[in-house]
């Protein structure tokens, strides 16, 4: 084209919900409708439609829908720097790692770009670690039935789903399942060949089942004695979620190695590892890399994110707000005679279904979503709610309002 010449207009696409079964790979099953914006707990559609977001992108979206402050990061940070890879370093990187070790007490910082890619970091490092240290015989890695870790090929073995690692071909070996919260199983397991235990404070995808504190610190007592790594994954449960900064820090033990992702970004693409001076150098140059992890976009957005989440009277509303939206559900359990539970912590809450409505889970969130509610579930029989951090308690009123009414569809089905 000639200098100075008009570019042709970009042609208006027609989309729809029909265009992602034509061009999408089908790994997912999105609901009849296409969303176009949002702001704060409320979402919209391309035909106008208005729904209350109790899912927060699936624990990602901390502070709500296209928050303002969020914004005005990336316009300020996009006119700066977006990204310049690893082979240099960045002031908004340096930050967030400085804020991250500030905040923890970990010592050392590497980041990614999602809890998957922190995960395998995590677990790849505490096999680097054990084979320096004591050689390759000490490989196994424990997890737990029913955890969730990511999807990559290692991440969905080491979690206990076969579900979604059987049918690609052999999978790694030295992996151990064992059963979550049963002090007798690990006990009767655990050797000196044992590299790794990689637990979620509160299992996510498993049914929102938060850890026995006791289970906590046994398991902490035998990665000590067998000289295994303890890795906590806090990619739901972290960055104010379970209404303290990570969830490790309501639990009497602290890990050797956090993952942390989700809410970090506010809906933009990061995650982390974090750990000691000591563990964290068995990576030397050479040993792992991302080409755009710590981007200096996401870090700056990371920066605002943990100074916002951080602070008491941040983590203190967190607290009360999930306090009352379990208070909430609990009353419609009682009233209603559909949940048996309700579980989690903070704002991460799981309502367990009672026996006769068992297997239903997915068919109540559809009710939700008939009724202008976004809901999550975990498995066959619990519905899953992580609204944003900074939602108001009418709004939590308001879904709890919204669900009664699918709780009585439910019922009358």
């Amino acid at each position: 084209m000639e200098s100075g010449a008009v570019k042709a207009p970009v042609k208006s696409m027609e989309l729809s919900r029909q265009t992602f079964d034509k061009v999408m790979f089908p790994c997912y099953q999105p609901f009849d409708m296409m969303l176009t914006h949002g702001h704060g707990s409320y979402v919209y559609d391309s035909e106008e439609n208005r729904y209350l977001d109790l899912t927060g992108g699936i624990a990602v979206n901390c502070l709500g829908h296209t928050p303002d402050e969020v914004q005005e990061v990336i316009r300020e940070q996009a006119s700066r720097l977006i990204h310049v890879s690893n082979i240099f370093t960045n002031n908004k990187t340096l930050e967030l790692a400085q804020r991250l070790t500030d905040a923890t007490g970990f010592e050392r910082v590497f980041f990614v770009n999602s809890g998957t890619e922190a995960n395998e970091a995590a677990l790849k490092l505490a096999r680097r670690v054990a084979f320096d240290d004591f050689g390759e015989e000490k490989n196994e890695i424990i997890a737990f039935d029913h955890s969730f870790h990511g999807r990559t090929f290692f991440a969905v073995c080491v979690a206990g789903q076969d579900k979604y690692s059987s049918g690609f071909g052999p999978k790694p070996g030295a992996i151990t399942h064992l059963k979550y919260n049963d002090l007798e199983a690990i006990e009767s397991h655990i050797s000196d060949k044992t590299c790794a235990v990689i637990v979620e404070p509160v299992q996510g995808e498993g049914g929102i089942i938060p850890a026995d504190p006791l289970f906590m610190k046994r398991l902490r007592a035998l990665c000590d004695q067998h000289r295994a790594l303890l890795i906590f994954d806090e990619v739901q449960t972290g960055v104010g979620r379970s209404g303290s900064l990570y969830a490790y820090m309501q639990c009497p033990v602290k890990p050797d190695i956090l993952t942390t992702a989700k809410g970090l970004g506010s809906g933009l693409p990061i995650g982390a590892v974090l750990s000691s001076s000591a563990i964290a150098a068995h990576f030397g140059p050479g040993t792992h890399g991302s080409t755009f992890g710590g981007n200096a976009l996401a870090c700056a957005v990371g920066c605002y994110v943990l100074q916002k989440v951080g602070s008491e009277k941040f983590l203190s509303k967190v607290r009360a707000k999930g306090e009352l939206l379990r208070n909430l559900l609990t009353d419609l359990g009682e009233r209603h005679g559909v949940f048996a539970q309700v579980r989690g912590q903070g704002l991460l809450l799981g309502c367990v279904l009672a026996k006769p409505y068992q297997g239903q889970s997915a068919k109540l969130q559809k009710l939700c979503f008939k009724h202008g509610l976004l809901t999550l579930v975990a498995g066959p029989d619990v519905l899953r709610l992580a609204p944003a951090l900074n939602i108001k308690k009418a709004q939590l009123r308001e879904g709890a309002e919204l669900l009664e009414l699918a709780l009585l569809e439910l019922k009358e089905a």
